[in-house]
């Protein structure tokens, strides 16, 4: 009985003392469940849309929700051999890498300019960065309409193109400050007293270290400007100059019996998003965290 009560500690506990309590975390397995639970929310419409796609109209009738009897690879095929798909891929294409060249370009300077240099107005020019993020495209669209028709750039992707550009800049700018303060202002000195001017420093210090915030930033501009449907809707209205996302609308308008096909079409539109930001987006959150800690 001494041995006994010596064991036990006046909670009645067997722990010896000074041993901490093992405590079982549930908040982990809860909050895995509920991320793949997310995960399966998000992706089930995608999963949706491209399974459907191989099946055949009576199918989706009568079972909307589930698999193909025999994988039909037809609609894909057919959506493939066409070329109006080609060209509005051609279209998206043009409009996704001229703006995210211009957006990493024009972004590039004018950051470099606003975290390396101190004059009047800096912060002015900043904020008015800043406050373009709470003005999305949408509001605009009205002014736009007519800015864009006065200008002679309706039915143009460059009509498009320029406002997709403005409206990436301030988060553009956003991101790649932080980025270039930085970098040391000893690294600017020393690269001044080597002989290497404004420009050199540029492109041969300031580029290669804010690397992860251009990739960044790039691949955001890149995304949105293959998935805007919004801006291209009003200015666009020729169907050679047609965008995806529209595509996608004059498709399934066109083909609105057979829906298996436009599954498939609408599924090869959105593939090249969502390749392009699977694999970068180890780079994105890299640099979006870059950002924030700068």
């Amino acid at each position: 009985m001494t041995t006994l009560a010596a064991q036990l500690r006046p909670d009645g506990t067997g722990r010896a003392p000074g041993r901490p309590r093992r405590r079982i975390r549930w908040s982990t397995p809860i909050v895995a469940f509920i991320a793949l639970l997310l995960v399966g929310v998000m992706l089930a419409p995608v999963a949706y849309i491209i399974i459907g796609g191989f099946r055949t109209n009576s199918e989706i009738t009568q079972d909307p929700s589930g698999l193909p009897r025999v994988w039909q690879f037809s609609n894909y095929l057919e959506v493939l051999a066409s070329d109006v798909f080609w060209r509005e891929v051609g279209n998206s294409v043009i409009a996704a890498v001229a703006t995210t060249v211009l957006v990493v370009v024009l972004g590039l300077m004018a950051s470099f300019g606003l975290s390396r240099y101190r004059f009047r107005g800096r912060g002015a020019i900043y904020t008015l960065f800043t406050a373009g993020l709470m003005f999305p495209i949408t509001v605009a669209i009205t002014p736009l309409y007519i800015l864009v028709r006065s200008l002679g750039l309706m039915n143009s992707l460059a009509g498009v193109i320029i406002p997709q550009v403005a409206f990436a800049l301030p988060m553009t700018i956003v991101i790649l400050v932080p980025f270039l303060q930085a970098i040391p202002a000893e690294l600017q000195e020393a690269a001044e007293i080597d002989g290497c001017g404004r420009l050199g420093f540029f492109w041969r210090m300031v580029l290669p270290l804010s690397k992860p915030g251009v990739i960044t930033v790039g691949i955001l501009a890149f995304i949105a400007s293959w998935n805007s449907y919004m801006l291209p809707l009003f200015i666009l209205n020729d169907d050679a100059s047609f965008t995806l996302p529209l595509g996608v609308q004059a498709f399934s308008s066109q083909y609105s019996v057979d829906t298996a096909k436009v599954l498939a079409f609408v599924s090869l539109s959105m593939l090249p998003a969502l390749i392009f930001f699977s694999i970068f987006e180890r780079r994105i959150v890299g640099g979006l965290t870059g950002a924030v800690k700068g």
